[in-house]
């Protein structure tokens, strides 16, 4: 969310929302290597840092949130910001490059959304987000058995089409799988989340993404779902698993759905 309009000066940029936090706790440093800070509000303290709008405003923003490098940096700072706070009390996080105006702007939002934020705060407080990516490797070509039939045109569709057929039934298998996966995880956790399959050059990989899931766990069944990620992967042949956190429940912010 982005409230800035105009170009020149600063703007605030909001982390995210934590409740009873020591000030002694705040993390150092933020994005663009500034300080971050806590405005208090509502009895909640919004974590911020000052940014230029040269880099931080509208027009440079939408320029910006398409490179991938300042993009990956900006995300591993805002992370590393609400990460330290979640660590010594409940912490809500926000999207990255939230920018308000100043802090008296992010006052009267914490004020006017005190009763959202603390709806949230009650249902992260004690639990973390996991991520879950499943793989599948892409069918492999199938060479036709030498054919009685000529060479032609009919002959050739016709093989396109069984591999097409074979390929399509490839890919709903795997779809199946990780249907069965995505449940069997789900049943162990508070809330969970589908996302969009990921941006390939931000994976890094060439397989199939076939599941991209966020779990929201209480602390004590982290051990559990970790074990029944595990008896998956073992189980299911042809699917690769990847599982990431803790991390503060970016996914779990909006409420259910």
């Amino acid at each position: 969310m982005t409230e800035v309009r105009t170009d020149g000066g600063t703007a605030v940029y909001l982390y995210g929302v934590a409740r009873d936090l020591d000030p002694a706790a705040l993390p150092g440093t933020g994005v663009a290597g500034a300080p971050v800070r806590g405005v208090p509000a509502a009895g909640l303290t919004a974590l911020v840092s000052t940014v230029r709008l040269e880099e931080y405003g509208e027009a440079a923003l939408r320029a910006n949130l398409e490179d991938l490098a300042w993009l990956e940096a900006t995300a591993r700072t805002h992370h590393a910001v609400v990460e330290r706070a979640a660590r010594a009390a409940p912490t809500a996080p926000v999207r990255i490059a939230t920018i308000y105006s100043d802090d008296d702007r992010v006052a009267e939002v914490l004020t006017a959304e005190g009763g959202r934020f603390a709806e949230i705060l009650d249902r992260v407080a004690g639990r973390t987000e996991w991520g879950v990516k499943a793989y599948a490797a892409p069918a492999p070509a199938v060479q036709d058995a030498p054919s009685a039939e000529p060479s032609s045109g009919t002959a050739y569709l016709r093989s396109r089409q069984r591999e097409q057929r074979r390929r399509a039934d490839a890919g709903r298998r795997s779809a199946e799988l990780a249907g069965e996966l995505h449940a069997e995880l789900a049943d162990g956790a508070v809330a969970s989340r589908h996302h969009p399959a990921q941006d390939a050059r931000l994976s890094g990989r060439t397989d199939v993404q076939v599941l991209n899931a966020a779990y929201l766990l209480d602390d004590d069944r982290v051990e559990d779902f970790l074990a029944a990620a595990q008896r998956a992967q073992d189980r299911l042949a042809g699917i690769e698993l990847e599982v990431t956190g803790p991390w503060p429940p970016y996914s779990f912010i909006e409420g259910d759905r």
